[in-house]
C-alpha cells in the first residue's frame, strides 16, 4: 500500500509531547504507559526520537538508545549484560488510525539507517505474555532473532529478547574509524537542554 505523500518523519519536538503520552498510553496491552518524568528523560536522553506526522497530526514514533545511554529498563540492562554494542529499540507506537500503511517498516528501515553507521546490533523486545503474534512474525522477517528471554521484574511479563545483527557496520567503523562525514543524514539528534514542562490535555 502507498503512503500519503504528505507524510513528514522528524525529530520530536517540545510542542510534540502531549501527543506522544498520548499515542503511548491509549496504545494497548503491547506498549508499557509512560508518566511525564519518564517522557521528559527520553526527551532530553534518548539518542534515536523520531515522529512521523500526516497531515500536520501526528502519527506514530520510535524511541531508541545507544547501549552508553542510561536507562533503568529491565530489558535495556539484560541486553547490557549479554551484548557488548547495540542500539535499542524501547518503543515504537503507531496511532490506530494510521495502522496497516507500512509506518512500523518505516521507522525501522530509518532506525535500522541510524544503528548500522554506529552499532553492530539492533536490539528489542516482543511481549510472550500475551503472545503478541503481530510483532513476532513482524520482528522475524526484519531478520531479528531472539538472544534469550525473561520475565521483566517491572511488570511480571516474560519477553523474547531480539538481535538483528547489521552487516553494514564493519565497513563503517574500518572505513570512517576517525569519525562519519558531516553529512545531514548521518547527525546525531541534538540533545535538548533546560526543563521541559509537559502540560496534560485541558491543563493551562
Amino acid at each position: 500500500m502507498t503512503l500519503t505523500p504528505n507524510l513528514t518523519l522528524r525529530d520530536v519536538r517540545a510542542d510534540d509531547l502531549a501527543a506522544v503520552m498520548g499515542l503511548n498510553n491509549t496504545a494497548g496491552a503491547s506498549i508499557l504507559p509512560l508518566d511525564a518524568a519518564q517522557l521528559d528523560r527520553f526527551f532530553h536522553h534518548a539518542d534515536y526520537f523520531r515522529v512521523a506526522e500526516v497531515d500536520g497530526h501526528l502519527a506514530g514514533f520510535l524511541i531508541a538508545l545507544r547501549d552508553t545511554t542510561p536507562h533503568t529498563s529491565s530489558n535495556f540492562q539484560w541486553f547490557r549484560a549479554h551484548c557488548e554494542h547495540f542500539v535499542y529499540i524501547d518503543r515504537v507506537v503507531i496511532g490506530d488510525l494510521h495502522r496497516g500503511h507500512g509506518l512500523g517498516r518505516m521507522f525501522y528501515a530509518d532506525v535500522q539507517s541510524y544503528a548500522e553507521v554506529r552499532s553492530p546490533n539492533l536490539a528489542c523486545e516482543v511481549f510472550l505474555e500475551p503472545r503478541d503474534d503481530v510483532a513476532v512474525l513482524f520482528h522475524g522477517i526484519f531478520g531479528f532473532h531472539e538472544a534469550g528471554q525473561q520475565v521483566m521484574p517491572e511488570s511480571g511479563r516474560r519477553v523474547s529478547l531480539l538481535i538483528k545483527q547489521l552487516e553494514c557496520y564493519p565497513f563503517v567503523r574500518d572505513t570512517y574509524a576517525r569519525g562519519l562525514p558531516a553529512l545531514p543524514w548521518l547527525a546525531q539528534r541534538e540533545l535538548p537542554t533546560g526543563a521541559t514542562v509537559l502540560r496534560a490535555a485541558g491543563q493551562a
